[in-house]
């Protein structure tokens, strides 16, 4: 009887104090981190900065895994199958949470129960560019290029249901052009053919970019900021051409659902201090990488915000669920 009472004791206190007790130890074991594109995009260079500057902290390997695919979901459907331990996050985007939700008719998860959304990153913005030898300097003479020729030009993105999937579709509504969508595995494939002269056009985010736009083998047109960028502010944007796009790819840090809240926010208050370190913020200034502080409780009210500003964005493209 009296070994019964204590057996029962024992799991109270595990049940109690279990969960600080992991908190206290975690990290103890390498912390894997999912990007859910190849490599060389903007989640996974934000993942491969923040993630060694984790292990530095913690004393524990933050590893970078690439788990690329459909518009993001391969990586958030894995994110979910894992428990929520603290031991594998991922380095969320608007593709899987955002856009996913309205584009496809069955997920294997829920953008918003199926995760705890730990810690909100930045922002970054995209572009349309084009290759110089179209010899296009604006955005008036590419729309007029384009309606002289209708479905003579592809432009690149990274892949169906991302966001420069959704904004290229967006902007033949909006400019009465056909550009022929050609969507990539990722960014990276897509910069490739760019370069060696595949395709002549792409939407694709800013950071990735400026190298070419810097050596003269990109021109870029417009951006899809709200206002024109400290980084870029000579690039001029959308809607002050006259077109009604203003898109962010938001950065993110994600758990499955169940994440201890003392976890998170160990994790959440280290990355505040790493994204003000010097060296973080020249990557981030670099990358047009823009940052403001949200609280986990605000990460997650803002992922919800979300994914109801996408829902009419991708009904307006004509895809279907």
């Amino acid at each position: 009887m009296a070994l019964r009472i204590w057996l029962i004791v024992g799991l109270v206190i595990g049940a109690v104090f279990g969960p600080a007790v992991q908190a206290d130890t975690w990290p103890s074991k390498p912390v894997r981190i999912l990007v859910s594109f190849p490599p060389g995009g903007s989640s996974d260079l934000v993942a491969r900065l923040l993630g060694k500057h984790l292990s530095d902290k913690f004393g524990q390997q933050f590893v970078v895994e690439n788990k690329p695919g459909a518009g993001g979901t391969v990586a958030a459907s894995a994110l979910k199958r894992e428990k929520g331990d603290g031991y594998t996050f991922m380095l969320s985007n608007l593709a899987p949470y955002s856009i996913a939700p309205s584009l496809f008719r069955k997920l294997p998860y829920d953008a918003l129960k199926d995760f705890t959304h730990v810690s909100y990153i930045g922002t970054v913005y995209l572009g349309l560019f084009v290759s110089p030898k179209l010899g296009i300097k604006t955005l008036a003479d590419f729309v007029d290029m384009a309606k002289a020729e209708p479905g003579k030009f592809d432009f690149g993105s990274s892949g169906v249901g991302s966001w420069s999937n959704v904004i290229g579709f967006q902007f033949n509504q909006m400019a009465g052009i056909k550009l022929v969508s050609i969507p990539y595995k990722g960014s990276r494939p897509m910069r490739q053919d760019f370069r060696a002269g595949v395709i002549p056009i792409m939407f694709d985010a800013l950071p990735q970019n400026v190298p070419a736009l810097q050596d003269g083998t990109a021109v870029a047109l417009a951006i899809s900021a709200p206002a024109r960028t400290k980084s870029n502010p000579d690039l001029a944007t959308f809607k002050e051409q006259g077109y009604d796009i203003v898109a962010e790819n938001w950065l993110g840090l994600s758990a499955p659902a169940g994440l201890d809240p003392a976890i998170a926010k160990k994790i959440d208050d280290a990355l505040a201090e790493i994204i003000q370190l010097a060296d973080v913020q020249a990557k981030f200034d670099t990358w047009g990488l823009i940052h403001e502080r949200k609280t986990t409780a605000e990460f997650q009210a803002y992922v919800t915000g979300q994914i109801e500003k996408w829902k009419p964005l991708v009904a307006a493209t004509g895809a279907k669920k």
